[in-house]
């Protein structure tokens, strides 16, 4: 009995150690009570540190998803720059036409093109509003509405697949897994250019293994590893799949 007491107890001071370091004590010394009481002393040191562990491993889990934001912002702004400077070769281009009055007052007077402009600024507002949610206000719950309803408003947005792994990247963070699966399965199956894509594998294969379909998760790491070698999307495919061949 003493000797089964002093090999449980080493195997709880190694977990401990690795958590969090404990107090060297002697367990095996002592009455009943005072060795559980030391052993009650050491596994509550563990789960001390196991719950320090799984803090830092949700902060890490937000930093990634502000990182990934901050990355899609500035590719985002990149590309409103070089929207206006085609704009403006546009515009350049056009004076050289000189339009008449007339056809000038036509084009401004034309409700469709009025109401194409104006839908093409309350597009980029909308999205831009649900970014900044995530990214400046960190309203990660006000952001899952947002995302709904721009892709329902523009589904056929260039920004629609963004919005729709932002949507899934927020659901799954809460644990919605089923409502994240079909927002990322939209990105795989109807953006195939998307650089989005990847990524949305990952976390299809993330969610398959949350509901025991290992086969499934592992055929999604796979498929990312083929469709996309050498890249982030393929190495944390690989790091998954180590782990369920490990």
């Amino acid at each position: 009995m003493k000797h089964a007491v002093l090999v449980a107890a080493m195997f709880l001071g190694m977990g401990a150690a690795i958590a969090a370091p404990a107090p060297v004590e002697d367990i095996a010394s002592g009455s009943s009570d005072e060795r559980i009481a030391r052993l009650e002393r050491i596994l509550k040191a563990k789960q001390q540190g196991e719950f320090e562990m799984q803090r830092r491993v949700d902060a890490l889990q937000r930093e990634v998803l502000d990182l990934r934001g901050i990355t899609e912002q500035q590719n985002y702004q990149l590309n409103q720059v070089l929207q206006r400077q085609r704009q403006l070769y546009e515009d350049i281009a056009n004076l050289s036409s000189k339009p008449s009055p007339a056809a000038s007052s036509t084009v401004a007077n034309d409700p469709v093109a009025v109401a194409a402009s104006s839908t093409t600024l309350g597009e980029t507002a909308s999205y831009e509003a649900a970014v900044n949610l995530v990214l400046k206000d960190r309203k990660y719950d006000d952001a899952i509405p947002a995302f709904r309803n721009f892709i329902k408003q523009y589904p056929q947005s260039s920004y629609a697949a963004n919005a729709n792994y932002w949507l899934g990247q927020l659901l799954f963070n809460k644990g919605e897994n089923a409502e994240a699966k079909a927002a990322f399965s939209t990105v795989v199956s109807q953006f195939a250019d998307s650089n989005k894509r990847g990524d949305s594998l990952v976390k299809l294969g993330m969610i398959a293994e949350k509901d025991n379909d290992i086969p499934g998760a592992k055929a999604l790491y796979q498929k990312v590893l083929k469709d996309y070698p050498n890249s982030a999307s393929a190495r944390l495919a690989q790091q998954q799949l180590s782990a369920l061949n490990g």
